[in-house]
C-alpha cells in the first residue's frame, strides 16, 4: 500500500501544470496595435533596388577615374612571345620544351586519362614519390587500376560483337 502512496505523491510533485503563453489574446488587439517594426533604425549598406544604387537623392555616384593600363610592363609585352616558335624560330626547339609552368610529366602528352596517369607513374615511380607520399602514390595507383579494368570491359575493338 505504501509503495502506491510513495508512487502518487511523486507523481504529484512532479506534475506542473503546462501553461501556454500568449501574447495577444485576441487577433484584432493585435491587428489594432499595428504592424510589427523591426530593425528599427537599421539602413541596409546594399543597395537593392534599379541598376544604379540610389544615393537617396537626385545625385548618382561618380564614374571611376580612368587610368590607362601600361601596356608595355614585362608580362604584357612579352605576353605570346613563344606561341609561333616552331613556325618563326628555329626547327631544335619543340614548343612543349619551353612550357616551363607545366609540370614535367604533362609536357606534351596526349591522350587519355588513363595514358596520362600511366606516364605520371612512369615518372614518379623511381624518385622518392611512392615513399614520401604513400597516401597520393596508392590513390594514384587505385586509378590506374579502376580505369585499366574500365577500359578493358567497356572500349569497343574491332573483333566487339555488333548489337
Amino acid at each position: 500500500m505504501s509503495f502506491i502512496v510513495n508512487t502518487i505523491r511523486t507523481a504529484i510533485r512532479a506534475w506542473t501544470p503546462q501553461v501556454n503563453t500568449v501574447r495577444y489574446r485576441y487577433h484584432a488587439d493585435k491587428i489594432a496595435k499595428g504592424p510589427l517594426v523591426r530593425r528599427r533604425g537599421y539602413e541596409s549598406p546594399v543597395h537593392v533596388r534599379g541598376l544604379l544604387p540610389h544615393t537617396g537623392g537626385l545625385n548618382r555616384l561618380p564614374l571611376p577615374i580612368y587610368r590607362p593600363k601600361n601596356v608595355w610592363t614585362e608580362k604584357r609585352a612579352l605576353f605570346g612571345q613563344n606561341d609561333y616558335i616552331d613556325i618563326l624560330g628555329s626547327e631544335n626547339l619543340h614548343p612543349t620544351r619551353i612550357m616551363y609552368n607545366v609540370q614535367s610529366w604533362l609536357r606534351g602528352v596526349k591522350g587519355n586519362e588513363y595514358q596520362i596517369l600511366l606516364r605520371r607513374k612512369k615518372m614518379w615511380g623511381p624518385g622518392i614519390f611512392p615513399i614520401a607520399r604513400p597516401t597520393k602514390w596508392r590513390d594514384l595507383m587505385k586509378r590506374i587500376n579502376f580505369l585499366y579494368r574500365r577500359l578493358n570491359r567497356k572500349t569497343k575493338t574491332g573483333f566487339s560483337r555488333k548489337s
